[in-house]
């Protein structure tokens, strides 16, 4: 896409989601994510005009010297949004790809934070972290995440070379079909949450709101996953498509793995195997479910096809339920 393409696709999701905060969006957001008050800071020793109260017993036993606990008033809320560009997001049946609703999620997120007072970062990850954005404020910072989010939504494929083989010597040839194909798997992005998790462990010292936006197509990030629940309010947005979860029957169909370039020839006509691809998508997605309510991370699911405010704010309504209890 040519940048100045870019910018007015920018400009426009800039609009839209701008209206929905405008609308639907802000009171909902301030419902649900409000600052904590007060924060514990550090304990310091003691001096004459402190309050007693704030005296910290067990420090001060430990140590023979009086120490206090220090509190600092906390009233904005880190935002950090980690959004999954690994190939695999970027299917899409309809008018959007995984990614491309990922994408307007981020800039909906961004924009309702800003207009709330609160910082907001961006972390891109596949098999690692890409491009990391630390959390600050302002209408300018948010509007930097939507580019650069919008940005790598819309990079076009990695372009393939062209060979004629009735030009070129066959040694050559064949060496050149080698480089061609390591180039393809090279450019391949397989999912790592895991490993984007770890990256917000140093740059989020405080409590943070992280909403992990992904398809979930990765294995072995639950404890980790656990481990910053257990520091920030997680919410994790698992993005689907309705073709991931129902095929049509188009006859013989050749499928190729987004992530690993696997490919296999299936018949959709086969009542029995659209049948076992559907039952094997409700199955992962109720086992994310169970696996994330166990560990106490929120779940969302997003469809690429579909609204992206409809099912955030019956996210955020079902919190302000479970806040009334």
């Amino acid at each position: 896409m040519l940048p100045a393409e870019l910018a007015r696709e920018v400009k426009r999701i800039q609009f839209v989601t701008g209206r929905q905060v405008a609308s639907v969006m802000a009171g909902a957001y301030l419902s649900v994510f409000k600052g904590r008050g007060m924060e514990f800071d550090e304990v310091r020793p003691y001096v004459p005009g402190d309050d007693v109260r704030s005296i910290d017993w067990n420090v001060t036993a430990r140590t023979g010297e009086p120490h206090v606990k220090r509190y600092v008033e906390e009233r904005e809320l880190t935002v950090m949004l980690l959004c999954d560009i690994s190939q695999s997001q970027d299917f899409g049946s309809g008018r959007r790809s995984k990614l491309e609703a990922a994408v307007e999620l981020c800039a909906l997120l961004a924009l309702s934070a800003v207009g709330n007072g609160d910082k907001v970062g961006l972390l891109l990850f596949h098999g690692g972290a890409d491009t990391f954005i630390p959390p600050r404020k302002g209408d300018k910072h948010a509007l930097r995440i939507i580019r650069e989010v919008f940005a790598r939504g819309h990079e076009p494929p990695r372009a393939r070379a062209r060979w004629n083989p009735a030009e070129i010597p066959r040694r050559l040839w064949a060496w050149l079909r080698r480089l061609d194909e390591t180039s393809r798997r090279e450019a391949r992005r397989s999912t790592s949450i895991a490993a984007a998790l770890e990256v917000c462990r140093p740059v989020l010292p405080r409590r943070a709101v992280v909403f992990l936006i992904s398809d979930f197509l990765d294995e072995g990030y639950l404890d980790v996953l656990r481990h910053a629940n257990r520091k920030h309010d997680v919410v994790a947005v698992a993005v689907t498509d309705p073709r991931e979860l129902e095929l049509v029957p188009a006859g013989l169909v050749t499928l190729e793995d987004a992530e690993t370039g696997d490919t296999r020839l299936v018949d959709t006509r086969s009542p029995d195997y659209r049948e076992r691809v559907a039952a094997d998508a409700r199955t992962r997605l109720d086992r994310l479910e169970d696996e994330l309510s166990a560990s106490g991370v929120d779940l969302v699911r997003l469809d690429a096809q579909g609204s992206v405010v409809d099912p955030l704010l019956r996210f955020f309504r079902e919190r302000q339920r479970r806040a009334r209890r």
